[in-house]
C-alpha cells in the first residue's frame, strides 16, 4: 500500500505520488489527443487537451491508487458521432491511454537500465527509486485499464466486438460497471483475494527481468 510509506519513508512516498500523477496525466492526455486527431474537439473544449495534471486527476481513482495500488484518472469525454471510424474509433482512443503508459514504462525502464550499467547509480538512489516507481505505476495503469469493465478502457474494446443486439446490455453495463469495479477492488484488496495484485506482480516480474 503506497499510503503506508507516508510516515515510514516520506521521500519515497513523494516519489510514488509524482509517478502516479505522471502516469495518470499521460494516460488521460493520450485519450484526449486521440479523440482530437479523430475529429472530435470536445476534449479541447473541456480543457483535457493539456498536460496539466489538475485536468486529469480523479479523486476516487487517485485515492484507490493510494490504498489499493491501482486506480484511474478522470475519464475523457468525447462525442462518438464526431469521430472518424465510428466502430473502431472508440477502440483506438481507448487503446492510446494504456499504450502511452506502456511506452513510458519502456522509456523509463531502459533509462534505468542504462544508468545502472554505465553510471555509479545504485538501486538505493532516489533517482533509481523514482524510475522504478514510474515503471511500476505505468505498468499498473496500462494493465488495469485494459480490464473490460466500465469506466475502464477495456470495455470499449469489448463493445467493438459485440453485435448491435447487445445494445441493452451495453447500457446496463455502463450503469452497473463502476459499482461492479469498485466492488471487485474492495473484495480483492480488503478480503485477501489479491487477484489484481497477483497479475500485476507477474507482469512486474517479467518487466524487471528485462530491465534488471
Amino acid at each position: 500500500m503506497i499510503l503506508s510509506l507516508l510516515f515510514r519513508e516520506p521521500a519515497i512516498f513523494l516519489a510514488w505520488i509524482m509517478a502516479i500523477i505522471f502516469g495518470i496525466t499521460i494516460h488521460e492526455f493520450s485519450h484526449a489527443f486521440g479523440a482530437t486527431l479523430l475529429g472530435d474537439r470536445t476534449p479541447k473544449y473541456d480543457g483535457r487537451l493539456t498536460l496539466n495534471p489538475l485536468a486529469h486527476l480523479d479523486f476516487l481513482g487517485f485515492m484507490v491508487l493510494l490504498f489499493a495500488g491501482f486506480g484511474w484518472g478522470k475519464p475523457v469525454v468525447y462525442n462518438p458521432f464526431n469521430i472518424r471510424y465510428r466502430r473502431w474509433g472508440p477502440v483506438i482512443i481507448s487503446l492510446l491511454g494504456p499504450l502511452s503508459n506502456f511506452i513510458a514504462m519502456f522509456i523509463f525502464g531502459f533509462t534505468l537500465k542504462l544508468l545502472l550499467a554505465y553510471t555509479s547509480l545504485d538501486t538505493g538512489n532516489m533517482l533509481a527509486i523514482f524510475l522504478v516507481a514510474l515503471i511500476q505505476i505505468n505498468l499498473i495503469l496500462g494493465v488495469f485499464n485494459l480490464i473490460p469493465i466500465p469506466p475502464l478502457d477495456g470495455h470499449h474494446i469489448l463493445y467493438a466486438f459485440l453485435p448491435p443486439s447487445a445494445d441493452s446490455f451495453k447500457r446496463s453495463f455502463e450503469r452497473s460497471g463502476p459499482l461492479l469495479l469498485l466492488g471487485l477492488i474492495v473484495l480483492d484488496s480488503f478480503f485477501g483475494l489479491s487477484i489484481f495484485a497477483s497479475v500485476f506482480q507477474v507482469a512486474s516480474d517479467l518487466i524487471f527481468r528485462v530491465f534488471g
